[in-house]
C-alpha cells in the first residue's frame, strides 16, 4: 500500500478530482484545496503547477468516505464507526503484523546528492497570505531514532522551506521529538532525520499510537491485514517506506536553530509567530530520495474543517476510545473528537447509563487520558441513543435533556496547547478552564420524559418498500 494505491482507489470511488487547468503554487492551489475540502468536495490532483511537472496531491481525509477507504473499510461508516473499528483492530489484536526491511523500493529509482539537492525542484505551496513562506509539508513524518534506546520515531510535523537545503521544523518543547534532540545535543552531536512526504495515509494514523514493542510499520500492518514494508535510507540508516513518495535526508543540529514561520494553524489562527518568527529546530537536507514522476502530498490546514481536522479527528478518537476501553470504563457506546472543534478541544461520548453518576465518571475519564488531558476544553455526555459524532442529535440532547445548572461542571486548570488563540496573550502559562456538560437523562429519575418515537414495524414495511415511492434519498 503506497499513496497511488489510495489515490487509485479514492478515483474508483468517484472521491477524486483530476485539476489538469494550470495553477500556481503561490495561494492558487491551496484555495482552490481549501473551498473545495469546506464544501466536503473530492480529492484533488493537481496534474499542471506552474513552473512544475510534479503534481501535488490535496484533500486526503477531508470527508468520512475517504478515511473508510484509506482503512479499507465499508465506505459509508461514519467516523465515529470507523474510529471503533480502528480501536478493535490495535487493542484486541492477539499478534502484530511484523513489518518486513527490504533491500530496493520504488523510493531509491532516483538518488539526489551534492549539488543537486535543491527543494525548488518541487512545487511547494505557499498556503496563506501571511504564511512566512513555503511549506514542503504540514503533516510530514520525520523519523528519528533515540540514541540511548534506538528506539524510531515517527512524529508528524509541518515544514517550512527556507531555503534550496533547509527546512524548519516545528518540533514543539516537551514532545518525544525534542526530548530525542535533547539527547544529541547532550552528546554534542547532530541528529540523524528522514522526511517522509507522500506514503501509505495509515502511517500517519500509526503514529497516534504507543503500543510497546511495535514500530509504526508493525500497526500499520496490522490494521491493513498486510506485511508493511520499509528499507533503510542510505544516508541516515533510518527506516522509511519502500514506496514513500519523497524523502529527504539530513540532519539537525540542536544546537542551531533558525525563524520559522508563522503558519495558518490548525485553529484557523495565528499563533504569536505572526509578529516575531520563533527559531525552530532545521533540517539540513543532504539527499533527496524520489520515486520517478513524484507525487507531492500537500495539507492545507486554517479554519475547520479541512483534510488536516478529519484526521486529527479520527486519530484522536481512536486513540481517546482505545484509553477509555483500557481503562475499562463501562456502558461507552461511541466517542468522537470533533473535527469542527479543530480536532482536538470537544469531546462527545455516548454511554448506556447503568448507575447514578456514571455520565460523569465517564467525563472526568476522558479528562484522565493522555489524549484528553492535553488541550481539551469540554466533554459532552449523551445517552446511548445518540452517536456521538450525529451532531444535530447532540444538540437536540443539549436542548431537550441537558439542565445548565445541574448538568455542568467548570474546571479552572487544564494542560493546553501553545496554538491555542483563545489563551491570555499576556500569559506564559499554558493553561485552560474546561468545562463538563452531561447532556443525559439523569439514570437515578424514577419517571424520565417519554420520546415520540416511531412505529418499528411501520418503519420496517416503508424501508422494504422505499424505492417504490420514488423520493430518492
Amino acid at each position: 500500500m503506497d499513496l497511488r494505491y489510495f489515490i487509485n482507489q479514492c478515483a474508483e470511488a468517484h472521491e477524486l478530482k483530476r485539476v489538469t487547468t494550470e495553477v500556481d503554487w503561490n495561494l492558487e492551489l491551496s484555495h482552490v484545496s481549501k473551498l473545495t475540502e469546506e464544501k466536503k468536495g473530492p480529492a484533488l490532483l493537481f496534474e499542471s503547477v506552474k513552473g512544475y511537472d510534479t503534481p501535488v496531491f490535496t484533500g486526503a481525509f477531508a470527508t468520512t468516505k475517504r478515511l473508510a477507504i484509506m482503512l479499507g473499510l465499508p465506505h459509508d461508516l461514519t467516523l465515529c464507526q470507523s474510529a471503533q473499528q480502528w480501536m478493535k483492530k490495535t487493542i484486541t489484536s492477539e499478534g502484530l503484523i511484523k513489518a518486513k526491511e527490504v533491500k530496493d523500493g520504488p523510493v531509491l529509482e532516483n538518488v539526489l546528492t551534492g549539488d543537486k539537492v535543491d527543494l525548488n525542484m518541487f512545487p511547494v505551496p505557499k498556503f496563506f497570505p501571511l504564511d512566512g513562506g513555503r511549506y514542503i509539508g504540514t503533516m510530514v513524518s520525520v523519523v528519528l531514532k533515540d540514541p540511548e534506546t534506538g528506539e524510531v520515531n515517527l512524529g508528524t510535523y509541518r515544514m517550512q522551506m527556507l531555503d534550496d537545503k533547509r527546512c524548519g521544523v516545528q518540533i514543539l518543547p516537551g514532545k518525544r521529538g525534542e526530548r530525542i534532540m535533547k539527547k544529541y545535543a547532550k552528546m554534542g552531536k547532530k541528529m540523524p532525520a528522514a522526511a517522509i512526504i507522500g506514503c501509505d495515509p495509515l502511517i500517519f494514523m500509526a503514529g497516534t499510537l504507543m503500543h510497546k514493542g511495535a514500530s509504526d510499520y508493525d500497526i500499520t500492518g496490522t490494521v491493513r491485514g498486510q506485511q508493511s514494508e520499509f528499507l533503510m535510507a542510505p544516508l541516515t540508516g533510518l527506516p522509511v517506506p519502500a514506496g514513500a513518495e519523497i524523502v529527504l535526508e539530513g540532519e539537525i543540529d540542536p544546537n542551531n536553530f533558525l525563524p520559522e514561520g508563522p503558519f495558518a494553524e490548525y485553529t484557523g489562527y495565528y499563533t504569536d509567530e505572526l509578529h516575531k518568527p520563533i527559531p525552530k529546530p532545521v533540517l539540513e537536507v543532504q539527499q533527496i530520495l524520489h520515486r520517478n514522476n513524484p507525487i507531492l502530498w500537500a495539507t492545507g490546514q486554517g479554519r475547520p474543517v479541512t483534510d488536516v481536522h478529519m484526521l486529527l479527528a479520527f486519530t484522536r478518537t481512536a486513540t481517546l476510545w482505545t484509553e477509555l476501553e483500557q481503562m475499562r470504563i463501562p456502558g461507552v457506546q461511541s466517542v468522537c473528537v470533533l473535527p469542527e472543534s479543530a480536532g482536538r478541544f470537544w469531546t462527545v461520548v455516548s454511554l448506556k447509563q447503568a448507575y447514578p453518576g456514571h455520565s460523569r465518571q465517564v467525563a472526568d475519564a476522558v479528562l484522565g487520558t493522555n489524549t484528553g488531558n492535553y488541550g481539551m476544553k469540554g466533554v459532552i455526555t449523551v445517552d446511548e441513543d445518540i452517536q456521538a459524532d450525529d451532531l444535530q442529535r447532540v444538540f437536540w440532547a443539549l436542548s431537550c435533556r441537558y439542565d445548565p445548572m445541574r448538568g455542568t461542571e467548570l474546571i479552572k486548570r487544564g494542560r493546553s496547547t501553545p496554538l491555542d488563540p483563545a489563551l491570555d496573550p499576556d500569559s506564559d502559562k499554558l493553561m485552560t478552564s474546561r468545562i463538563l456538560m452531561d447532556a443525559c437523562i439523569p439514570y437515578e429519575w424514577k419517571q424520565k420524559p417519554v420520546e415520540a418515537r416511531m412505529d418499528e414495524e411501520t418503519l420496517a414495511k416503508i424501508r422494504a418498500r422505499w424505492h417504490e415511492y420514488g423520493i430518492g434519498i
